[in-house]
């Protein structure tokens, strides 16, 4: 990660950073026979890095597409194939040190909690990924099980940064179960990626986006990946978040989920009506947020 972290600070004034798109080895998963757009439809790193380029985005944070890891019955065999699929994240930051950051992805009810763990902890000391991510929503576990409490200590014990999948999309990620994660280890950051959206209806997402922005200000280690979020709640999110607050909101698509260049497009527009300097949300404060993040675990590792 050294090349990546030099690369950061010598560019962070300029970056522009999607904070959340999935990436996939397509050629263990190829994409279905169809040319129609599909929830999920898998892109391969590469195919990433064409639409980054059409967005005009240097840099992705990516990790798994979960739609594309398939799981049984059994913990070994689902150990086994999301261990794969956090592999070919790394394999594609080695490829393209400069476009990708790459994060892990695990999860404590299809493989358990001690493969979790394990997962958590070769993605972290063997990959040198900095973020572990938990879906409470798509693999149907609550936020703030006892289970997902276990596997956040894990995280958070190595150095790194735990992040989940939090939207009003499910009933596993309620605001109140995020409250209870950040809480837990107030002093270390958390990042909550969709900040309550993750493509719920207007009506069921509502009550959730008002407390998601409450509840960010209120806990200052909550960091959010504003992607499958509406664009009016986008634009009152970042008036609420100013000063220190406003560091802690990162511009992101959830490609495959969300088109890159529209979503770049929309953010780049909405902050130039609003007179902000559009920088900071669109990579600046992801790139800080990364670099801090690398000092801590260097440090956690001395």
């Amino acid at each position: 990660m050294r090349q990546l972290i030099e690369y950061l600070k010598a560019n962070r004034d300029h970056l522009m950073i999607d904070a959340d798109a999935h990436a996939t080895d397509i050629v263990k998963c190829p994409r279905r026979n169809t040319p129609h757009y599909y929830h999920g439809r898998p892109l391969s790193a590469e195919e990433l890095i064409e639409e980054m380029n059409l967005a005009q985005v240097s840099m992705a944070n990516i990790w798994q597409n979960p739609a594309s890891t398939l799981y049984t019955t059994d913990p070994e065999e689902n150990h086994s194939n999301l261990l794969e699929a956090n592999r070919y994240i790394h394999q594609s930051a080695l490829n393209h040190p400069t476009r990708f950051i790459p994060s892990g992805w695990t999860d404590p009810k299809a493989c358990g909690i001690p493969n979790a763990c394990r997962i958590a902890e070769k993605c972290v000391t063997e990959f040198g990924f900095l973020i572990v991510k938990m879906n409470p929503a798509q693999n149907q576990y609550p936020i703030d099980s006892p289970a997902v409490i276990e596997v956040l200590d894990c995280i958070v014990e190595l150095g790194a940064i735990p992040a989940f999948h939090y939207g009003a999309d499910s009933p596993y990620t309620p605001a109140s179960g995020l409250a209870t994660i950040a809480r837990r280890h107030p002093n270390h950051p958390v990042l909550a990626v969709h900040m309550g959206g993750g493509g719920a209806g207007y009506v069921e997402a509502e009550e959730q986006y008002q407390q998601s922005r409450e509840l960010g200000l209120q806990q200052p280690n909550i960091h959010y990946a504003l992607s499958a979020l509406r664009d009016t709640h986008i634009e009152s999110n970042i008036r609420a978040y100013r000063g220190e607050a406003s560091r802690r909101l990162f511009c992101a698509s959830d490609a495959p989920y969300g088109r890159m260049s529209w979503n770049f497009g929309g953010f780049r527009a909405m902050l130039k009506t609003m007179n902000l300097d559009p920088q900071p949300y669109l990579g600046q404060n992801f790139a800080d947020f990364i670099l801090a993040g690398y000092e801590h675990l260097h440090s956690k590792r001395k």
